[in-house]
């Protein structure tokens, strides 16, 4: 007994120890590397922003004068609104440029030191403690700037292209309700911007308290984030930042009260009603009093009023859009995935208790998996279309130079979706429930990521996989669909030249089915290549291609090189030997 003891109190002691040095390492971290990381995130994105802010507008007000989703008077107005936006945007993305700048520079180091602590099998964790966090820290800013780039220029042109080439009903407005809806969104700053400042900032002493008391609870008990020896620095730090926290979540809180003031102005346009929209402007008021009582354990209720502000209320559908065969089908099958994630998430989340271990939070996939796994998929597709001389090193020089031209759509959008429409064919081969990655790993409801961007692409994809299912394409139909995808809108005579046994239905219906299938999954590649980071892992697989394409070429004139000197070779032989003949008759 004695003995446990001891241990326990040298295992208390190097927790400490362990605690107080990371601690140190990381602060003086944070304050060598920290500048120039921020200082290098701060410039290029406040660049990127100013630099790219004339054609941003030049390019915004093109779009909305030529959609045909917008109706003239909503054109007019929004064109009168385009300055005001743009300005707003310039203050919101500088701001928000030096707050992350700063955050990202100054706490990265931290982090990654604390995190260094975490690697107990590690024998080299000493040199981690002391190089985690520091050139890695300002290749993550040059990386987020890079990022941020991709997603202002070409990102946002898609997303305008998009708008302009969008064919559904107009869109129009009611001019005599504009007046009124101005009104309401100014007088929603307004009220909602103080008194959600003085909510907040009058809860925060309780926020304060209460995590503090529910952390150091945790410690005592060794329960939550100091269940695991591995994790108490990391709880250690949220200890000491805690404060930082509470300031952060104030400073949410009024910068989220512009955008809830403003929508007064939609609930007045919604409801034909000025007064309703005053209503509005109160009410929120009561909810955010709510929320934070319920958040922090208080009295239920509020003692703001709570005015209703709707006739009658909206209902939106969350069931997805199916526009071809099969689609009762495919709505069974989503609303039997909904109802298994609704049953698991309700399974799981009591069972998530602070005794959670490091072991069992490892086994839910990390969206950096996702994306090598799309990319490495890319990847070996891309040497198969090299292979079969469909892709050449051409196509790729022409996509790195612009990849916005009409000709270079085969590698932008044609390859991606090829590479998936053979991941999710892997999938359904295998029987699996999700998608099955490359390496072998199954995404479901419930190991996916949980992050925003994954549930954009998640649902969607799964939706798109029971439908190819149900479809039950054949071979010959397969290969159509191969063309289909491809082709995306590039080189037509190019792809049906590409003899690879296609043969189109003669069932129209049929035909159709297939062609939405193609135009389903070109529509989920062009808004996946407008995510974060996809661009600039997707450039990487587009130059290993090129990479490849070259040698193979290389290889093939090489190839070409030596049979015609064999055959040189042999006929100055024959020539010789022939010579050699007459000689001796």
């Amino acid at each position: 007994m004695v003995h446990i003891r001891w241990m326990s109190c040298l295992r208390v002691t190097y927790v400490l120890l362990a605690f107080c040095a990371a601690l140190f390492f990381g602060a003086l971290k944070g304050l060598l590397v920290g500048p120039i990381a921020a200082l290098l995130l701060i410039i290029g994105n406040t660049s990127i922003i100013l630099g790219l802010f004339p054609a941003h507008l030049a390019w915004t007000g093109y779009s909305i004068v030529k959609t045909p989703f917008c109706a003239f008077g909503l054109k007019i107005i929004m064109l009168v609104a385009l300055p005001l936006v743009g300005f707003m945007w310039l203050a919101i993305g500088i701001g928000g440029s030096l707050l992350i700048g700063v955050g990202y520079g100054f706490f990265t180091p931290w982090i990654a030191t604390f995190e260094a602590f975490r690697l107990e099998t590690e024998p080299r964790r000493f040199i981690h403690f002391i190089v985690d966090g520091t050139w890695s820290t300002i290749k993550g800013s040059c990386t987020v700037v890079r990022d941020f780039l991709d997603m202002s220029y070409h990102s946002y042109n898609s997303y305008l292209k998009e708008l302009r080439e969008k064919e559904s009903r107009t869109c129009d407005m009611r001019l005599m309700e504009v007046p009124a809806c101005i009104v309401v969104g100014l007088m929603g700053i307004i009220v909602d911007v103080p008194l959600f400042t003085v909510v907040a900032i009058s809860k925060s002493p309780y926020l304060l308290l209460r995590g503090w008391q529910r952390l150091l609870s945790d410690l005592i008990s060794r329960e939550g984030p100091f269940f695991e020896t591995a994790c108490v620095p990391i709880a250690g730090i949220v200890i000491l930042l805690w404060p930082l926290l509470v300031i952060g979540s104030i400073l949410l809180s009024i910068f989220s009260s512009f955008f809830v003031g403003l929508y007064g102005a939609v609930i007045v346009y919604q409801e034909s009603s000025f007064l309703r929209g005053m209503a509005y402007t109160i009410a929120m008021v009561a909810d955010f009093d709510e929320y934070t009582n319920d958040l922090l354990y208080l009295r239920e209720g509020s003692c703001f009023p709570r005015p209703n502000y709707r006739k009658k209320k909206i209902s939106k559908s969350l069931e997805p859009s199916t526009k071809f065969g099969h689609s009762s089908e495919v709505s069974v099958n989503s609303q039997f995935f909904r109802r298994a994630n609704a049953t698991a998430e309700h399974e799981i989340v009591p069972n998530l208790t602070a005794s959670r271990s490091i072991r069992e939070t490892i086994q839910e996939v990390k969206m950096v998996q996702v994306w090598e796994g799309i990319m490495k998929n890319c990847e070996m597709r891309g040497k198969e279309l090299v292979d079969l001389n469909f892709i050449t090193a051409a196509d790729c020089e022409e996509w790195i130079r612009s990849s916005t031209n009409v000709k270079c759509t085969i590698i932008g959008v044609g390859l991606p979706s090829y590479s998936m429409f053979f991941g999710l064919l892997h999938s359904i081969r295998a029987g699996t429930v999700g998608l099955l990655m490359v390496d072998g790993t199954e995404v479901t409801y419930f190991n996916r990521p949980k992050d925003r961007i994954m549930d954009w692409f998640f649902h969607p994809i799964i939706v798109l996989k029971d439908q190819i299912e149900a479809a039950k394409i054949i071979d010959s139909e397969l290969r159509f669909l191969e063309k289909l995808i491809l082709m995306s809108g590039g080189n037509l005579e190019r792809i049906e030249a590409w003899d690879n046994g296609a043969i189109a239905p003669d069932n129209a219906m049929r035909n159709g089915e297939i062609q939405a299938i193609s135009r389903r999954l070109q529509g989920l590649v062009r808004n996946m290549s407008r995510y974060p980071t996809y661009r600039r892992r997707y450039q990487q697989v587009v130059k290993a291609l090129l990479v490849y394409a070259r040698e193979k070429e290389c290889g093939t004139k090489t190839r070409k090189t030596g049979s015609t000197r064999g055959s040189r070779k042999e006929e100055s032989s024959q020539h010789f030997t022939s010579i050699e003949i007459t000689s001796i008759v």
